[in-house]
């Protein structure tokens, strides 16, 4: 009999992989990622999904940089997406302290994977079942779905908005983390 894969404990392992380097890069740089409003935002989650399909259908990796560093970006990404929208308007500093950036990361993060948690109850573990670049695809058509609701001002007449959006991407990529894992 196969053991049950503990999804949880899977997908905390591979956040825990990308909070690290999100702090450290804080710790390097600060938030200067607060100066790019969310459309630069989601356009560098778009480069590096585009990245990944392009070394996925080519084969070749001219760069070097591997695979697994651009999901953990997307990740990054996303979370910052999600804390810009937060603060948009609400007359927080650029510069925030490292303490306050994590407990917004962690805020964002955490609640991203409860939703997660809960749709993976649902719809019975059936990432599991995909490939990773099936995946993939779905990130990139999340991506063009925040990017139409972004070029008409965030007004939608049946879409759960933006928000939704980063959040299944940061889901979808802990999924591809995963399971790159296993291979």
């Amino acid at each position: 009999m196969t053991e049950k894969p503990d999804t949880r404990r899977e997908v905390e392992r591979e956040a825990a992989v990308c909070r690290e380097l999100f702090e450290k890069k804080t710790r390097d740089y600060g938030t200067s990622w607060r100066v790019l409003r969310l459309p630069s935002l989601t356009d560098q989650i778009f480069i590096k999904a585009s990245r990944i399909r392009s070394v996925q259908e080519t084969g070749e990796n001219k760069v070097g940089d591997d695979v697994r560093g651009e999901f953990v970006a997307m990740v990054n990404y996303a979370v910052m997406a999600l804390v810009q929208q937060q603060l948009e308007g609400g007359g927080e500093p650029l510069e925030l302290p490292l303490e306050r950036t994590m407990e917004l990361y962690d805020k964002h993060l955490g609640r991203t994977i409860e939703l997660m948690m809960d749709k993976n109850h649902d719809y019975g573990e059936a990432w599991r079942q995909m490939r990773v670049s099936s995946m993939v695809d779905l990130i990139l058509m999340k991506l063009m779905r925040i990017k139409q609701i972004e070029d008409h001002d965030g007004k939608t007449l049946v879409s759960e908005g933006v928000e939704g959006g980063y959040m299944d991407i940061i889901n979808y990529s802990l999924f591809c983390l995963i399971r790159l894992s296993e291979e």
